[in-house]
């Protein structure tokens, strides 16, 4: 599954509704960090494929959502499990920090 890019209309069916865990990229356009860390997040995407759906809302965007999860640095990546944010990390982070990440997380 490629990672996939969602907006207000699409967040409860792909984020809270879904049967497996997601991990959720808040970024924006303009975040050099959140440049870097796309190509890892789109890496372990692939890696993780079927176990974790991967997620990226642009927070310049979404300003609604980001707000509701009190994201107020990017990149910010939350986990959510059953609806519900279960972790997350603030700033870049490895691939080898983001697959421990996942994996003590779901």
């Amino acid at each position: 599954m490629a990672v996939i890019h969602v907006g207000q209309n699409t967040f409860e069916n792909e984020v809270l509704n879904s049967p497996v865990p997601v991990l959720v990229d808040f970024w924006a356009p303009w975040c050099m960090p959140c440049k870097m860390l796309e190509p890892i997040f789109e890496e372990v995407a692939k890696e993780y494929q079927g176990k974790v759906k991967f997620v990226k809302i642009n927070t310049d965007d979404n300003i609604e959502i980001a707000q509701r999860y009190y994201i107020s640095g990017i990149p910010t990546l939350l986990l959510f499990k059953n609806g519900k944010v279960v972790n997350n990390i603030v700033g870049f982070i490895s691939k080898k920090e983001l697959i421990k990440f996942l994996e003590d997380n779901i």
